[in-house]
């Protein structure tokens, strides 16, 4: 094995070569239920056996003591190793299922179900052959904590969810939100430490680790937050509980769950609360459970009954409910949410007449993965400050962007320019505007951004005598080129 330390580059390129290994008998969309098992498989390995090695040399070689639980972050039971897989030629898919549960089971506090339920034993996708080359290509590495950095390891495993993105091009807020707009909530909800945060709809935990990303760029201790998140998708829920163990994260709790008919968090007197709420929730859920929003036993009918066929609203009142005494919230929703009228019309009413909401930030089209759709940002606070009570700043980002041939780009300059209009809270010509809970009530409590913030067109149009002159000169020299062109013209007309 190479014992060199491994670049990032490295990484990424030794991941993206275990896609390949798996191109054609896998479909591109479930690359990910294979890959991140495998990676997440042989880093518990290699960091078995760098702890093994340590205890081993402290008791000058007692492999009984080495072997020994307490110094070891997860069990790795007897024949269920990496190289127990890897010394195997026949019925290679019932060795990793057999390694992968009883590692599980093994350690069911911490890693029960997080391999998730991959049929590796189908020899009609996988065969013995695949899943050799597959073993053998990610045997080439050793990733203990001496080989290669947890925070380097984590950067290369949302390489890979990118990548994967981009090779199934998801809808938005099924798989992959772009990192840039993950950024952009967090700047606004500006995490501290100690702070709890809580995603309910975490995908494969991106937003969470955005935060603690946060936290380490400001050079506080991001060890002290405490993340939470729940995600229905049960590939996406275990992704992200392996992502967070590869970013070296111990408190989170990541459950699995539909959020908006089962939520997974509760206080003795209700559901929990947190400092920080954040999600790009399925846009316009269809199947959400209206029929329970009535008389949601949560509490979270605070503003209405969404309609049965849009979910936007019940992920909006949900969130609102899971903000603690001083919480803030960012969430990623279609442009419909601003402007739909009947019940989503009522819920935007009851809200506004809360005082919760801050901010509506509009994006550029065609940012997110499979939909030309623009998304907006919805910002919610349950104690504004005193200069922002009563009004809701609007901000235009949509020209905010870099425009691709397929797919357009928000870039770390939009990024810096839409959070500093939102920190300045200062109308600016075309593109940011206060209004008072009352302008918004003289339009209906319609959040439609062209409403308050007004584009001014440019007259560049000339006068009409202007436009006459251009014209007689124009004419003028018409007459030349074509007096010029006839004098050409006779020299080869006989």
């Amino acid at each position: 094995m190479n014992k060199e330390k491994i670049s990032l580059s490295q990484l990424e390129q030794y991941l993206s070569k275990a896609a390949w290994i798996l191109k054609g008998p896998v479909d591109a969309s479930d690359f990910k239920v294979y890959i991140f098992p495998l990676l997440f498989f042989k880093r518990i390995s290699d960091v078995y056996d760098e702890e093994f090695e340590q205890a081993f040399e402290e008791s000058d070689g007692d492999e009984e003591y080495a072997s020994l639980s307490e110094f070891h972050r997860f069990e790795v039971p007897e024949g269920c190793h990496w190289q127990d897989v890897r010394e195997t030629t026949t019925n290679v898919g019932l060795a990793i299922e057999k390694a992968l549960r009883s590692i599980e089971q093994s350690n069911q506090d911490v890693l029960y179900g997080i391999f998730g339920d991959t049929q590796w034993s189908n020899k009609n996708k996988l065969s013995d052959k695949l899943l050799i080359d597959l073993i053998e290509h990610f045997s080439q590495y050793t990733l203990g904590n001496e080989d290669v950095d947890p925070d380097m390891l984590g950067q290369a495993y949302e390489y890979l969810i990118k990548h994967f993105a981009d090779l199934t091009n998801k809808k938005a807020g099924e798989f992959y939100t772009p990192r840039s707009v993950v950024h952009l909530l967090v700047l606004i909800l500006d995490p501290e430490t100690g702070e709890s945060i809580y995603d309910p709809a975490c995908g494969t935990g991106g937003m969470l680790l955005e935060c603690v990303d946060h936290l380490k760029k400001n050079k506080a201790d991001y060890r002290t937050l405490w993340l939470y998140g729940q995600e229905k998708n049960l590939s996406s829920s275990s992704i992200a509980r392996m992502n967070m163990f590869l970013h070296d994260i111990e408190e989170f709790e990541i459950v699995r769950g539909d959020t908006l008919r089962s939520p997974a968090f509760f206080e003795a007197d209700g559901l929990q609360t947190f400092d920080c709420v954040i999600a790009n929730p399925p846009f316009s859920l269809k199947d959400w459970g209206a029929e329970h929003w009535a008389n949601d036993p949560y509490g979270r009918n605070i503003a209405g009954v969404p309609p049965k066929g849009n979910g936007d609203m019940a992920w909006v009142q949900h969130m609102v409910k899971s903000m603690n005494e001083t919480g803030r919230m960012t969430v990623v929703l279609p442009h419909g949410a601003l402007f739909r009228k009947g019940a989503e019309g009522k819920i935007r009413k009851a809200l506004l007449e809360q005082d919760l909401l801050e901010a509506v930030i509009g994006l550029g089209p065609n940012i997110f993965y499979g939909t030309q759709l623009a998304a907006c940002v919805m910002v919610f606070r349950r104690d504004k400050d005193a200069e922002r009570k009563g009004k809701v700043l609007f901000i235009d980002g949509s020209d905010q962007i870099r425009v691709g041939r397929a797919q357009n780009f928000l870039e770390t300059e939009h990024v810096r320019q839409i959070f500093d209009w939102f920190n300045a809270y200062a109308d600016v010509e075309n593109f940011v505007k206060k209004a008072f809970l009352e302008d918004i009530k003289e339009n209906d409590f319609n959040l439609n951004i062209p409403l308050y913030v007004e584009k001014m067109i440019e007259d560049n149009l000339p006068s009409v005598e202007e436009a006459m002159a251009d014209l007689k000169t124009a004419w003028k020299e018409s007459l030349k080129a074509e007096k010029k062109f006839k004098t050409i013209l006779k020299r080869f007309v006989k």
